[in-house]
């Protein structure tokens, strides 16, 4: 039988002992999307502490995406989503240069260890999909317009054959964290119609079910976007920069 809330031994501070309370009672009790919680003043009675704690931990967990509060409903456990994790990511791990180049090794890792099973279980109305998305990036290109929507619909498209929910998710995840930097830190490409073009060349090679020529344009197109990042550096002198691509804590001058 799982353990029943019981008053916290080690009160304080309190709205983090009410979190881990409340996460225990989800986990032993195996609830899932949608399950409700005891109402606020049902746990502070079992839990042994104010309605106010409560509250505050019931609000930390909704932040995190653990519960969700309905109004005049009650507290619900929440499906799972990588969306809070979405949202922090630029302001947890995208602080400077360096780390935007290990975010996007983890992403470029996490494609080409997958990108042979997702060659080879492409369907072909998948192919189409992709065509249609690179046709869309080519009209854009030519007209110097951003197609930053239709990168990603692309990149969660060329995974989709997998049909993994999480690795898309995560995908979606480390492209946002780039997106938001890309701007602020002069990341975003110089040549779009190159950029479509290697997009392009990506689906060529899916097309003729080329694993090897499919990483290495892969490859290729990552080597670009590092190769961003590398120039920003060398612009800026060697110096530590922010992910906003203002110099921080610099050992050498920035060139004028």
């Amino acid at each position: 039988m799982p353990a029943d809330l019981q008053p916290l031994d080690r009160p304080l501070p309190l709205h983090q002992s009410v979190q881990a309370a409340l996460r225990r009672y989800i986990v032993d009790r195996d609830l899932r999307a949608g399950d409700p919680l005891p109402s606020e003043a049902e746990l502070a009675r079992r839990l042994g502490v104010g309605r106010n704690s409560v509250r505050e931990g019931v609000k930390a967990l909704e932040s995190l995406g653990v519960v969700e509060v309905r109004r005049g409903a009650g507290v619900y456990v929440r499906a799972f989503t990588l969306g809070p994790l979405l949202e922090n990511l630029p302001y947890a791990f995208a602080q400077t240069l360096q780390e935007v180049q290990d975010i996007l090794q983890i992403r470029q890792a996490l494609e080409l260890s997958l990108i042979e099973a997702a060659v080879l279980s492409t369907t072909p109305a998948q192919l189409i999909a992709l065509r249609r998305l690179v046709e869309a990036m080519g009209i854009k290109a030519a007209r110097g317009q951003d197609f930053a929507d239709e990168d990603r619909a692309f990149h969660h498209a060329l995974f989709q054959p997998l049909g993994n929910a999480m690795l898309l998710s995560l995908l979606d995840a480390f492209w946002h964290v780039f997106r938001q930097v890309a701007g602020p830190a002069r990341l975003e490409t110089q040549d779009p119609l190159k950029t479509w073009q290697d997009h392009q060349a990506i689906v060529d090679a899916v097309a003729a079910r080329d694993v090897a020529l499919t990483k290495r344009r892969l490859t290729e197109h990552y080597r670009g976007i590092s190769g961003r990042l590398d120039e920003r550096r060398e612009r800026l002198g060697g110096a530590a920069v922010d992910a906003s691509g203002a110099a921080a804590v610099s050992s050498a001058p920035a060139p004028a």
